[in-house]
C-alpha cells in the first residue's frame, strides 16, 4: 500500500504511536493466532515432551547443505547430496521407528522421526571421513544413529558416544549402527579427559549435553589436546551460549552458526554452531598429528577423503 500525504502527516505526528497501536496490534495478534494453530496441531498429533523433532522450511535446508559446505570445504552439491541420501534411507528411519515404538520411553516421543539440524551431523561425516567421532550428550540417540550410519556408508571410523544416563542411546543398542559405537557411560568432562575416549585423537566432536557455557567451556578444554589438525567441533547450544564462538577465537579457528526455521511447527528452532579450521584463523588447535588437511592446488579443497575411500 502506497503512503498517502495524511499518512505521512500522521506518522510524523505525536499522535503516531496511537494511531499505529491496531496496526501493532493486528500484526501481533497474526502471528500469535499462527502460533496457537501449530500448537494446537502439535499437541493433538505428537508425543514429545523434549527435544523435538520437526522438519525445516525448503530454504532453510538449503542454508543447512551450504554450512556443512563452508565447515567441510568440500562443494555444496556434494553436501545437498548428503543430506538428501540420509532422508531417503529407509532402513535407517525403519531401525529408528522400530526401537522408539518399542522402547520404554515410546509414550513421551514420535516413532517417525524428522532430523532438522541433526541431519549436518550425518552430512559432515559423510564428507569428511573422520576416523573416530565423539559425542557428548546422546539422549535417545537420534544424532548419534545419524553419526553412525554415515560411518558405515564411508566404510570406516568409529563413534564414542558419551552421557552419564545408563539409559541413553536406545537407538544405538542393538541393529547395523551399534557394531561402530563405543557406549561410554560418565560425565562428559571426565570422558573427554579420559584415555579410552581420546585414543586415536577425535576428528569430529558433537556437544550436545545443555549444561551452561562453563560446562561446555571446561568440555572443550578437556577434548583439546586430542583434536586433530582437521578437527571439526559441533554445539547444539551455540544458539543460546557463546562458549564456541570464544573457545574458537581463542584456539586460532572459524566459527559459523546455522539457526533452524522448522517447517509448521510450533517450535522456534534451534541451531548447530561449528568450529573448524579456517583460512585466515592460524594453526588449528591440536596436539595431535599425521592427519593434516590437505594443501594442494588453489582450487582444492580444505579437506580431502582418504586413500582409497569414494570421493
Amino acid at each position: 500500500m502506497q503512503p498517502t500525504s495524511l499518512s505521512r502527516r500522521l506518522a510524523a505526528s505525536p499522535l503516531a504511536p496511537v494511531a499505529a497501536l491496531p496496526l501493532r496490534f493486528a500484526t501481533v495478534a497474526r502471528h500469535n493466532a499462527s502460533v496457537l494453530r501449530r500448537s494446537g496441531s502439535w499437541l493433538v498429533r505428537s508425543r514429545e515432551n523434549a527435544c523435538f523433532t520437526y522438519d525445516l522450511t525448503a530454504v532453510n535446508r538449503e542454508h543447512l547443505a551450504w554450512f556443512t559446505a563452508t565447515v567441510t570445504g568440500r562443494p555444496v552439491a556434494e553436501l545437498r547430496e548428503y543430506l538428501d541420501e540420509v532422508e531417503a534411507d529407509t532402513a535407517l528411519r525403519a531401525h529408528m521407528r522400530e526401537v522408539l515404538a518399542t522402547g520404554p520411553r515410546r509414550r513421551t516421543c514420535d516413532h517417525l522421526v524428522r532430523y532438522a539440524r541433526r541431519a549436518a551431523a550425518y552430512a559432515v561425516v559423510r564428507a569428511l571421513r573422520p576416523d573416530h567421532v565423539v559425542e557428548a550428550g546422546v539422549h535417545r540417540g537420534i544424532t548419534s544413529c545419524l553419526i553412525a550410519a554415515a560411518l558405515l556408508r564411508n566404510g570406516h571410523g568409529g563413534l564414542t558416544a558419551v552421557d552419564f544416563d545408563p539409559q541413553s542411546g536406545e537407538l544405538i543398542r542393538r541393529g547395523p549402527y551399534a557394531r561402530v559405537v563405543d557406549r561410554v557411560v560418565d560425565d562428559s568432562v571426565a570422558a573427554l579427559g579420559s584415555a579410552r575416549v581420546r585414543k586415536g585423537g577425535i576428528d569430529l566432536l558433537a556437544l550436545d549435553t545443555y549444561v551452561d557455557a562453563r560446562h561446555e567451556t571446561a568440555e572443550l578444554e578437556a577434548a583439546r589436546p586430542a583434536l586433530t589438525d582437521r578437527a571439526v567441533v559441533l554445539s547444539t547450544t551455540s544458539h543460546f551460549l557463546g562458549s564456541l564462538a570464544s573457545w574458537s577465537e581463542r584456539e586460532h579457528r572459524a566459527f559459523l552458526h546455522f539457526r533452524e526455521d522448522p517447517a509448521e511447527h510450533w517450535h522456534p528452532g534451534e541451531g548447530y554452531g561449528a568450529s573448524f579450521p579456517g583460512a585466515g584463523q592460524g594453526a588449528p588447535t591440536g596436539a595431535r598429528t599425521g592427519t593434516t588437511a590437505h594443501v594442494g592446488d588453489a582450487g582444492d579443497p580444505p579437506y580431502s577423503a582418504h586413500a582409497g575411500d569414494a570421493a
